[in-house]
């Protein structure tokens, strides 16, 4: 529908429009909240998960008078868009990948570093703790407003070579990794081969054998049938996917003081629910796995892992803070 239609639709039943958005507008007592994030409305989609949440509870402490829309797919646009779209006051409010977060705020860089956190109850611990109000705070300084760290499952490793136990198993593997520093210097200290590459191009080097293996939650290793292509999946659990549910501070503030503790209350909510649900859909994930054929192991001793990477966390403390670096390590021991 063409979006001038679209807002006169919106507008003749009811919904105020407030410049290019529509949420956080007031009309006979409702506010509409657009909510966009980047993947599909899958079941197990922990985006979709997330946002799904956030209307079940918004609406439901609100009484209807706030109405949330979701947008998956990308439908108000990539990452980096909607999180410049959330500053300027033209997008209401999305769901983002944390890297993408970093690319405005470099504190945020914390949470892509390897073997950070143990297990999600450590990540939780420090997101929900002093480094996670640390965030919050450089965040909102850059008008976007931090109502909740979501999760999007830890990154594993999978490869046709061997399983990954100890940091000795990942020399000489060559693995397909994002294009960013972080990424490549994690396998450089280990001892293994990073090689960047497109995702599209992906599946078919792992088939072909023009590379040992990769690294992905285990819902993308799932969804994308690496079972069919790898043997090895282990647990290593090396980077926590945080996701964040923000909200531009321009149209946080432009809502009614009760309807602000409305939206943080439900965000709160919607994380813990969302959080629980990440959780259980992994360990059916895992079994699913199992079940297709492929190797699964656990890492036994992380603290052998971390201390082979330490070195990056010297290198990335400019960058991130001090004091962040140090919230976190504090809270991940």
């Amino acid at each position: 529908m063409h979006s001038t239609h679209r807002r006169a639709l919106l507008a003749g039943a009811g919904f105020a429009i407030i410049g290019r958005g529509l949420g956080s507008a007031q009309a006979q007592g409702r506010t509409v909240i657009r909510v966009g994030w980047p993947t599909g409305d899958g079941a197990q989609d922990p985006y979709a998960i997330g946002a799904r949440a956030f209307k079940e509870e918004a609406e439901k402490l609100s009484n209807n008078r706030i109405e949330v829309q979701l947008f998956p797919n990308r439908a108000l646009g990539d990452e980096r868009p909607m999180l410049d779209g959330l500053r300027l006051g033209t997008v209401d409010m999305a769901v983002i990948t944390n890297a993408v977060i970093a690319q405005i705020e470099p504190a945020f860089q914390i949470n892509d570093m390897p073997f950070l956190f143990t297990d999600e109850a450590a990540a939780q611990r420090a997101l929900d703790g002093e480094m996670g109000a640390s965030l919050a705070q450089r965040l909102e300084r850059r008008g976007v407003v931090s109502l909740g760290y979501m999760e999007g499952g830890f990154r594993q490793m999978v490869n046709n070579v061997r399983p990954i136990a100890r940091p000795a198993d990942v020399r000489g593997v060559k693995f397909r990794v994002l294009q960013s520093p972080i990424y490549v210097g994690m396998y450089t200290a280990l001892g293994g081969t990073a090689v960047p590459m497109a995702w599209g191009e992906t599946f078919t080097a792992v088939q072909q054998g023009t590379i040992d293996g990769l690294e992905i939650p285990l819902a993308v290793i799932d969804a994308n049938r690496y079972d069919e292509v790898t043997k090895y999946l282990s647990l290593t659990n090396h980077i926590y996917s945080m996701i964040g549910l923000l909200m531009g501070k321009r149209n946080l503030d432009r809502l009614p003081a009760d309807l602000r503790d409305v939206v943080r209350a439900a965000a709160t909510a919607a994380t813990a629910k969302q959080r629980t649900a990440s959780i259980t859909n992994a360990r059916q994930i895992t079994e699913g796995l199992r079940g297709k054929g492929m190797q699964v192991n656990a890492v036994t001793d992380p603290a052998e892992f971390r201390q082979a990477v330490l070195p990056m966390y010297e290198s990335f403390r400019g960058a991130i803070g001090a004091e962040i670096v140090q919230q976190a390590l504090a809270a991940s021991r």
